[in-house]
């Protein structure tokens, strides 16, 4: 069995983490590792608890706490190193025992990176904002149309060989994260596929989806990073 590592950015999640962390299925990791992004609440103290390790990325972005859980994982001594990296949210808003899902296609050597797709599989209402689904349509036409790539959504459950993780050269430390990994795998020709995931309400109000600010921003960075690429 390959080596799989979970990274979880976290910023104010005390209600949801120990949650998260405790649904991701048992012995199919090695490591689950919570990324306190800039936390004013106990995120780390009840993730440590609930036995993620914990890293400390003072710096907000999601991109940033990404980075900074990619950086440990791959600093890791070679007989620990991840051969597979899943990125999942701290909210609770994804489904962490559906992981093995995502896994499928990359242990049957079909697929280098796996995309849960909220638009594909069953989402609770009100689980996404309008500005969110119509947010996801408006990307991945346009990677369509400008990539030749046939995604569905920018879902943040996903999974990915670190090797072919590595070769992107993520730099992205805000909003665009997602989309320019989905970006650059449609240029460097990734093989990729899409499952789908169940989607639920988050715990907590969203701090991008959940503010006019955030949700403007958001789309401006998503928009920028897919004509940045090109």
């Amino acid at each position: 069995m390959p080596c799989i590592n979970v990274i979880i950015p976290a910023y104010n999640e005390e209600q949801s983490i120990a949650q998260v962390v405790a649904a991701i299925p048992a012995g199919l990791v090695a490591d689950i590792i919570v990324v306190n992004n800039n936390s004013s609440d106990q995120t780390a103290k009840v993730a440590s608890a609930a036995g993620a390790t914990v890293l400390h990325e003072p710096t907000p972005g999601y991109g940033n706490a990404c980075l900074c859980g990619i950086a440990y994982a791959t600093a890791k001594p070679e007989e620990e190193r991840p051969d597979i990296i899943v990125f999942l949210d701290g909210d609770f808003s994804d489904h962490p025992e559906e992981m093995p899902l995502l896994l499928a296609p990359i242990l049957a050597g079909k697929a280098d990176m796996v995309i849960g797709s909220r638009a594909l599989g069953n989402r609770e209402a009100g689980a996404m904002m309008p500005q969110q689904i119509f947010g996801n349509w408006l990307a991945t036409t346009l990677m369509r149309w400008f990539y030749g790539v046939t995604y569905t959504d920018l879902g943040p459950f996903r999974a990915i060989r670190t090797d072919a993780l590595l070769a992107l050269n993520m730099r992205d430390r805000t909003y665009g994260w997602t989309v320019e990994m989905q970006v650059k795998a449609a240029k460097k020709r990734v093989p990729y596929t899409e499952v789908p995931v169940t989607y639920r309400k988050r715990i907590g109000l969203s701090k991008v989806s959940g503010t006019v600010k955030g949700s403007v921003m958001a789309g401006y960075k998503i928009i920028l990073t897919i004509f940045k690429y090109l």
